[in-house]
């Protein structure tokens, strides 16, 4: 494995273990906040409980995210020296906002975890607020410093270096509103998924239990418009791309030819050698109508840039494709339950519907992660978009494999720690399907 394989590979590795509690970070918050709302609001202890086990684990995922992302920190200036010295003047003012907000959150997640007795009950859901606010504004600061890598602004280059930086207009760059919407609703919509479906799967066996009906109702009510809203983002991005980054949106559809009413591929497997994407279902015009709302418009095909620029076709093509596919499954469920609520039926009532969302539940983060490999991956071989090459960054210290080797020994271990610890803390004591309240809580 070469240096800068082992560096890409090093960092690829902490961001998809990172983003699990990066996601589940922001979202959440904002369960434990409504249960509580709806404690404050009906004084059924189902609710209390809720938020408490919630907030038992987000404390327990906010504790490793924090380790994983001090980590990623470190990497960044240890793996990639030459995109910092160039980039960190550029940026800082994202990362160090991200700063504040993390450490807001950190306070107020305590006063959260220790004021159930010390505050009044409004008083300590606001505590709950400012973690659940905060946190998502710490995730948006963060993507922001990665918009910028692939819509960079904010400054000039004069003889290969950076000069009247604006860290202002950097920071929000033509990509930052697009991207940070996209990531900030796939993270609602990825929490709210996997907790409906542990309790959807729950209540096909206790179908009359109050406390997984009620978990049930918070988190379809973080993921459904999520979920619905996403459509309108991924959109958003898609056409974002194919004006900033024509050859991404080229690998990412495996689209080789340049050409007028370009189709859209469902699935297929691009093959670089013979320039084409095989076993694919074309829709005629489709690319071009999503692209530029125009299906006769023409759409740049790979065959337009240098081959020394291309991405990983395939790779990027195919987690573009796992992307798109869970994120419309979980818009169709949203989609049903919607109808059902219109319709005032029951979602727990509703055995076909509650089996789809206990399949979809780890499918949000299944997205999420296709997400960023479309998203890193496919600006590759660049770093920072159309400025410096990722092979122009990585850090010229030798045998990364052996760190490489023990940072996966290390989320590993994290991993088996953070489910053990959920296990112990909230699935163990299950509630009682009588007495749906634990009340030594």
């Amino acid at each position: 494995m070469t240096d800068l394989l082992a560096a890409r590979g090093q960092m690829a590795m902490s961001l998809a273990f990172h983003i699990i509690f990066a996601v589940l970070g922001i979202g959440m918050p904002a369960l434990m906040v409504l249960a509580e709302r709806q404690w404050i609001r009906t004084r059924d202890p189902v609710w209390l409980d809720l938020a408490k086990r919630w907030s038992k684990g987000t404390a327990i995922l906010f504790a490793v995210g924090a380790v994983s992302g001090t980590v990623l920190s470190f990497e960044l200036g240890l793996l990639w020296p030459r995109f910092m010295e160039y980039a960190g003047a550029i940026i800082g003012m994202p990362f160090s906002l991200e700063g504040f907000a993390f450490f807001t959150e950190a306070i107020f997640l305590g006063v959260y975890l220790y004021g159930w007795t010390r505050l009044s009950a409004r008083a300590h859901w606001w505590a709950g607020v400012a973690v659940a606010v905060s946190g998502t504004i710490s995730g948006i600061f963060v993507v922001f410093a990665n918009a910028w890598m692939n819509a960079p602004t904010g400054f000039r280059v004069v003889d290969g270096a950076a000069v009247e930086i604006d860290p202002i207009a950097a920071m929000l760059n033509p990509a930052a509103f697009s991207q940070s919407l996209h990531m900030t609703l796939a993270a609602f919509a990825t929490t709210g998924f996997a907790v409906a479906g542990i309790h959807a799967w729950m209540l096909r066996k206790e179908a009359t239990s109050a406390f997984h009906r009620a978990a049930l109702r918070v988190a379809l009510a973080i993921a459904v418009p999520a979920a619905l809203l996403q459509l309108v983002s991924g959109d958003l991005s898609a056409k974002f791309v194919a004006r900033t980054q024509p050859v991404k949106l080229a690998a990412m559809e495996g689209h080789f030819e340049t050409a007028a009413r370009a189709p859209l591929r469902l699935g297929g497997l691009p093959d670089e050698a013979t320039r084409t994407t095989r076993w694919s279902v074309d829709i005629p015009g489709g690319l071009s109508f999503l692209a530029f709302g125009d299906p006769d418009a023409e759409v740049k095909g790979l065959e337009n840039f240098p081959e020394s620029d291309w991405p990983p076709v395939a790779v990027t093509h195919l987690a573009f494709q796992v992307m798109v596919g869970l994120g419309t499954l979980m818009a169709l469920a949203a989609a049903w339950v919607a109808v059902c609520w219109v319709r005032k039926r029951e979602v727990a009532e509703t055995r076909p519907l509650l089996g789809l969302l206990a399949l979809l539940t780890p499918a949000g983060f299944v997205a999420v992660e296709a997400g960023w490999v479309v998203t890193e991956v496919g600006r590759q071989p660049w770093i920072i978009q159309g400025v410096m090459r990722t092979a122009d960054a990585v850090t010229p210290m030798p045998g990364l494999v052996v760190p490489f080797a023990a940072f996966t020994l290390l989320y590993l271990f994290l991993g088996v720690i953070v489910a053990w610890l959920l296990w112990a803390q909230i699935v163990k004591t299950r509630p009682d399907p009588a007495h749906p309240i634990r009340r030594d809580v």
